[in-house]
């Protein structure tokens, strides 16, 4: 096992138009701790979603390296992707991404299920999640009958259920007020001190950055 639980290598990353090529990302270099908080911050357009993408094998880089508590992602097949992100990553977006035609509880459950897990085991695991996330009374409600910051703290249960070694989270709280997105954070965070689980943020909330401790500035694809 590696040192890290992230580790990324003279990282670069270009999407190309035709005969144009846009580079994003420029040879950049970032390690991170199990149960590390890093926050990534910089303007709009500074790669800072990409960045997480490649972090957690939903893109390939163009050049460099990311490596996965010592395990190199170029290295692993479509499918050994996929098992080590169900089983290791979380992902939290700015808007939910819950599915609507399911309760809370059984969205918390489906990453379970897909793991294989016995259903009931999955379903109490889920509704455990809810409960820490405080929202056990609002189990068998579906999205639409949730407020935003209950729907953001049902995709947090979720990304957290299968206790993960790194939850990946694109702007968490970017979507909601004030008090509710200080709340929701402060959940994430706990959550992350008590499971041991790295906690990587995009944000342009500097006092949310702040309060994570690390950070990774991003200008023009390059890291300051």
């Amino acid at each position: 096992m590696s040192n890290f639980l992230i580790e990324c290598r003279n990282l670069s990353k270009s999407y190309h138009d035709g005969d144009k090529t846009l580079p994003v990302l420029h040879a950049l270099n970032l390690s991170i701790q199990h149960g590390e908080r890093l926050a990534i911050i910089g303007p709009s357009g500074s790669g800072k979603s990409t960045l997480l993408q490649l972090l957690g094998g939903l893109d390939k880089p163009t050049g460099g390296d990311v490596f996965v508590d010592g395990y190199d992602w170029q290295a692993f097949s479509e499918q050994e992707r996929c098992y080590w992100r169900n089983q290791h990553f979380g992902f939290v977006y700015q808007f939910h991404h819950l599915l609507p035609e399911f309760s809370a509880l059984e969205n918390v459950t489906m990453p379970l299920l897909l793991a294989g897990r016995d259903v009931h085991d999955a379903r109490e695991e889920a509704f455990a999640m809810l409960t820490r996330v405080g929202l056990s009374s609002r189990a068998d409600h579906k999205p639409a009958q949730l407020s935003g910051g209950e729907r953001q703290r049902v995709a947090i249960a979720r990304a957290l259920v299968p206790r993960p070694l790194c939850v990946l989270a694109d702007e968490p709280t970017g979507n909601l007020d004030r008090t509710t997105a200080g709340h929701v954070f402060e959940i994430m965070l706990s959550l992350n001190e008590s499971m041991n689980t790295a906690l990587v943020v995009v944000t342009h909330d500097q006092a949310l950055a702040d309060v994570l401790g690390k950070s990774l500035s991003l200008h023009d694809g390059h890291a300051e």
